[in-house]
């Protein structure tokens, strides 16, 4: 195997590495971190588009808790340059295998890697409500395990845009007693009985009506406006974002893709291998309810495999030879 590298960010790039890791967020640090300390010449291609850029803090990681996202990655990479791995700010736009894989770049750069692991992740894509996006991640949230301490007991509203929104306001009523479902694009007869009644037994208001848009006092929300006119004091809106896996790359290779409620994603065995022989993913890449520190431990997962992987590949080669 190759030799390590001097670390390095933002400079020309050449030559083949051992592996690369297409996604600098949790989980593609993870696995740099641990392809590195393996002694492999591994490459690292960050966009800089974390999923998580619009919060101010994460939860849920054991001695991380509360810590900002982006000093949680600023550390990952400073860790990950202790053991020769090199990082690019730049995007993966293509991939072709012939032999090894071959990276292109958008800023120019080609690189070629013995195996690939692609920790790109998904995008959000939000209601076409006026004032969410502008508020997403401060009082507009999606996920209760991320800030549902952080706003406990306060009026919760649930944007529904599908019926599995139901499931949503029922799992926010853990931490407030005081929730309101707004069906917005959700007809009240999409609504089963077992619905309604699950809705009643937690104690959450059902409001039907298109949402126009949110009132916001003193830079915090305080109510959601129908269209018809009506108001709703509210402190906290919860909204379920369309997921976007980012699988471009993967669809090039051809790997398998399998359908979900939230989107395609690749087909893996329990390390994240994909059906792409030498192609492993983690992350948000590979589902839609990868939290931080499950992205993360996928990361570890997939580049053990792939240490285990080049090993053996290079001694059959020298029994072969």
């Amino acid at each position: 195997m190759t030799q390590n590298v001097t670390p390095t960010e933002n400079k020309a790039l050449t030559g083949t590495y051992d592996v690369v890791v297409v996604g600098g967020g949790a989980a593609g640090l993870s696995a740099a971190l641990v392809l590195g300390r393996a002694r492999l010449c591994t490459l690292v291609v960050d966009a800089g588009e974390p999923r998580n850029a619009p919060s101010d803090h994460m939860q849920g990681y054991l001695t991380r808790d509360g810590m900002a996202p982006a000093e949680f990655l600023a550390l990952g990479r400073e860790e990950i340059a202790r053991y020769g791995v090199e990082l690019v700010r730049d995007r993966a736009v293509d991939v072709s295998r012939d032999g090894d894989f071959t990276v292109r770049l958008t800023g120019g750069d080609t690189v070629r890697a013995r195996r690939l692991i692609v920790t790109t992740g998904l995008r959000d894509e939000l209601p076409a409500v006026p004032g969410i996006a502008e508020r997403f991640g401060r009082d507009v949230l999606h996920c209760p395990f991320c800030h549902g301490w952080e706003v406990r007991d306060e009026r919760f509203g649930v944007l529904a845009t599908s019926p599995l929104s139901v499931h949503q306001a029922l799992m926010v009523s853990g931490w407030s007693d005081d929730v309101t479902l707004f069906l917005h694009t959700v007809a009240e007869r999409e609504l089963t009985d077992d619905d309604l009644r699950r809705l009643a037994a937690a104690g959450v208001k059902v409001i039907p009506g298109e949402v126009a848009g949110l009132r916001v006092e003193g830079d915090r929300l305080t109510g959601v406006r129908l269209a018809d006119g009506t108001a709703h004091d509210r402190s906290v809106l919860f909204v379920a974002p369309k997921a976007v896996p980012q699988t471009g790359l993967m669809e090039r290779l051809g790997a398998e893709l399998q359908e979900t409620p939230f989107g395609a994603y690749p087909v893996v065995d329990p390390t994240g291998r994909t059906s792409v022989p030498g192609v492993w993913t983690a992350g948000n890449a590979m589902g839609f309810a990868e939290q931080v520190v499950h992205a993360a431990s996928g990361g570890y997962r997939a580049a053990a495999a792939v240490v285990g992987d080049l090993i053996m590949s290079d001694l059959d080669a020298a029994i072969a030879g």
